[in-house]
């Protein structure tokens, strides 16, 4: 059975040099999940650094939106490194417009909960480790906008049930990494 690590922070925490050093510890091949959306120049940019960041051999596979199906399309005995979660639930939130409706939001939510529920049961199918990073949302400010504060909850939900499935979590705060204890 695979094991479901969750590694977690604020904004340039470290959390995605951590989740890379995980992976690439692991010892096997490693399938980069890669959830951003380069809308614009910079982001181009940011991807570019990142990519020549990685190992030579480190599989790429972008997933703005079809996170699951990322997942089960990687080979079983590959680690899978999944960054982000955060941007995944965002792209999909975007795609509902600037001020979705009640019932839109519910719709997307169960959406997420049930691709979540396929990352989580595929992980436990696969033979090596997947690893999964997001934003922790739940320390800052209340989000001024409708918007921002249905990102907020969307996003806060996913974390707890990936971190409740998971095998062990990690919270990362100014590039140290603090072990979560197990959740109940």
């Amino acid at each position: 059975m695979g094991e479901l690590t969750f590694v977690t922070g604020g904004a340039r925490s470290g959390k995605s040099a951590f989740a890379e050093r995980l992976a690439a510890r692991a010892g096997e091949p490693v399938v980069y999940i890669a959830t951003l959306e380069p809308l614009d120049e910079e982001m181009r940019q940011r991807v570019a650094r990142h990519r020549e960041q990685r190992p030579d051999g480190w599989q790429t596979i972008e997933a703005p939106r079809a996170l699951a199906d990322a997942v089960e399309a990687a080979p079983s005995d590959a680690t899978v490194l999944i960054d982000c979660l955060s941007l995944w639930v965002s792209n999909r939130l975007l795609l509902l417009g600037e001020a979705p409706a009640s019932a839109a939001i519910d719709e997307l939510e169960a959406e997420l909960d049930a691709e979540i529920d396929r990352v989580i049961s595929t992980t436990r199918t696969r033979s090596a480790a997947t690893i999964v990073v997001s934003n922790e949302v739940g320390g800052g400010v209340v989000p001024p906008s409708v918007l921002g504060r249905v990102y907020r909850d969307l996003l806060g939900r996913a974390n707890q049930r990936v971190s409740l499935a998971a095998d062990r979590a990690w919270l990362l705060v100014a590039g140290r990494a603090l072990e979560l204890p197990p959740g109940d």
